[in-house]
């Protein structure tokens, strides 16, 4: 495996959907092309309240990063499995606190990379790059990411909705030690995960299509996802629903019924 920084990139085919462009595609993207819009058009069919969820969960992101920039001091961003950076990502919000903040995307589809790398180009402090998280030692390796990230300093590395893309769970695992491994205590590890803790059948089958149609989603419970922050010290309020880690004010759902039940903890935890 090689993590590409800037090389011509693999050939794709726009006729089988993408994990990366279907969310694309859910968060109200561009970046997508009818397949993957068909495949989303049928998740959104069967389960309606799908877009808001992912909403929900681009909200913690937006909030976790904003958290460990202005209140923590964070200075280098590391997220893996990043996507289609669309409005209000990662580099817009942290670039907030401070313009001397380092965000590196990494993502493994050819297409979600170059689409980033359009709309990054004339951006200063912000990198993608080609390559595949599964890899942490590669990853970490990287030249191009290595003269980017200084990682003899703190680094908040982000791992949203895509650890439930692995499988197994001692690989997941592994994937998350991997990368605290080749940080500096200070560092922060971000994580949103879905769940099916929920017993909703409309939930079950969009689910089943998003399986289908790009690659299996493999739920955890609260207590699994909870397990990866093992060599961190969880942030306040520990893992929860995502739309209760630190909302905004305004943003507190107004009852049970009100939350994206049971779709997805999420969670940040500093390295010790």
């Amino acid at each position: 495996m090689s993590v590409d920084g800037g090389a011509e990139l693999p050939p794709f085919d726009p006729n089988t959907p993408s994990a990366a462009r279907i969310y694309d595609y859910l968060l109200g993207g561009s970046h997508n092309f009818a397949a993957d819009r068909k495949a989303g058009q049928a998740m959104i069919a069967a389960f309606p309240p799908l877009p808001q969820i992912l909403q929900a969960g681009r909200a913690f992101v937006r909030r976790a990063t904003r958290f460990l920039a202005v209140e923590r001091g964070v200075t280098q961003f590391l997220d893996l499995g990043s996507g289609i950076p669309t409005v209000r990502n990662v580099h817009e919000i942290v670039r907030q606190a401070s313009t001397a903040t380092k965000v590196v995307y990494l993502d493994i589809d050819p297409v979600a990379v170059a689409h980033s790398r359009r709309i990054l180009q004339d951006i200063a402090g912000v990198r993608c790059i080609h390559g595949d998280l599964r890899e942490p030692e590669a990853v970490c390796a990287s030249a191009d990411i290595r003269e980017f990230i200084d990682f003899s300093r703190p680094v908040a590395v982000i791992l949203n909705a895509v650890l439930h893309f692995i499988a197994d769970d001692k690989e997941a695992a592994g994937i998350v030690d991997g990368y605290l491994d080749r940080v500096v205590p200070g560092s922060y590890l971000v994580i949103g995960h879905h769940t099916a803790e929920s017993e909703r059948a409309d939930e079950a089958r969009a689910r089943d299509i998003y399986s289908r149609a790009a690659q299996p989603l493999i739920p955890r419970t609260r207590e699994e996802i909870t397990g990866f922050f093992h060599a961190t010290e969880l942030v306040e309020p520990g893992v929860v629903l995502s739309p209760l880690w630190r909302p905004d004010p305004g943003e507190e759902p107004a009852s049970d019924e009100q939350l994206p039940l049971y779709f997805g903890y999420a969670g940040v935890g500093r390295k010790f």
